[in-house]
């Protein structure tokens, strides 16, 4: 059996990330040859955003010494960590999508070595829009998250497959649809 591929799914926040690989899961989700891996995340399951699985700090801490994270790291004030779950799905021949973090993908790489890095590049200007219409951050921390998306060098990875959402949601999920289905 062939082994499967990590897609790790990176850019700054409000970019599209949750909504391009929502928009893959329910086109490709009956295929069987995709897991789409749901991140435990120490934010309010009421936040908004991606479907994830809440945790709280002390107990993300104990998660991480018992080794239940095949991945972790720390971005935008919260904990992130994916289950070793992917592991098995990986050995079983599955692609597994994760939206990843741009500052642990040296890590990640590291780790999982035939990973494949989807950049979502979207223009700044438009990426304020979308940050203000979801309603979740203040006016200062949209800011704060636009500096961070502007300050954040090229990333650099030989894989690595840069998928443009400026314009319609449908545009840039099929052009990941597209990707996933050519692995």
């Amino acid at each position: 059996m062939t082994q499967g591929r990590l897609v790790y799914v990176i850019g700054p926040s409000g970019a599209g990330k949750d909504s391009i690989i929502a928009y893959a899961r329910d086109r490709l989700g009956n295929e069987g040859g995709y897991v789409f891996a749901r991140r435990h995340i120490t934010r309010l399951a009421e936040s908004g955003g991606e479907d994830h699985i809440p945790i709280a700090p002390e107990a993300f801490e104990l998660a991480c010494a018992a080794g239940r994270f095949a991945l972790h790291w720390r971005g935008n004030g919260h904990f992130y960590g994916v289950d070793r779950g992917i592991d098995l799905s990986l050995a079983q021949g599955r692609h597994v999508v994760l939206n990843g973090s741009r500052a642990y993908l040296p890590v990640a790489a590291d780790r999982y070595p035939g990973l494949l890095p989807v950049l979502i590049r979207i223009d700044l200007q438009v990426l304020r829009q979308r940050l203000s219409a979801r309603g979740r951050e203040t006016a200062e921390e949209i800011d704060a998250r636009i500096a961070r998306a502007a300050e954040f060098g090229p990333i650099h990875h030989p894989a690595l497959a840069v998928i443009g959402n400026d314009a319609s949601l449908g545009e840039a999920g099929e052009a990941f649809v597209r990707l996933l289905r050519a692995l």
